[in-house]
């Protein structure tokens, strides 16, 4: 089934060390096209490359924030 899907510019603005030791490092990512409200989001610090290799990201970078859906999710937009 074909996905439909967005490509927003995000820089990740901080990264945020957990309270407890055991839970995992969040990093907060501004995303540049989204409303001023809701533009910042928090994630696990964790990001994995195509050979399956973990990474973590660092404060200040310029990532990509891609939404998905299948196309049964989405009406088509009027013209």
């Amino acid at each position: 089934m074909a996905k439909k899907r967005k490509k927003l510019s995000a820089t990740v603005q901080k990264i945020i060390k957990p309270p407890i030791p055991s839970e995992p490092e969040k990093a907060e990512i501004a995303i540049h096209d989204a409303d001023d409200l809701y533009r910042e989001i928090r994630i696990e610090n964790t990001v994995v490359n195509e050979s399956g290799e973990k990474a973590k990201l660092k404060e200040g970078a310029k990532v990509d924030v891609i939404v998905e859906a299948d196309s049964s999710a989405t009406i088509k937009k009027p013209a």
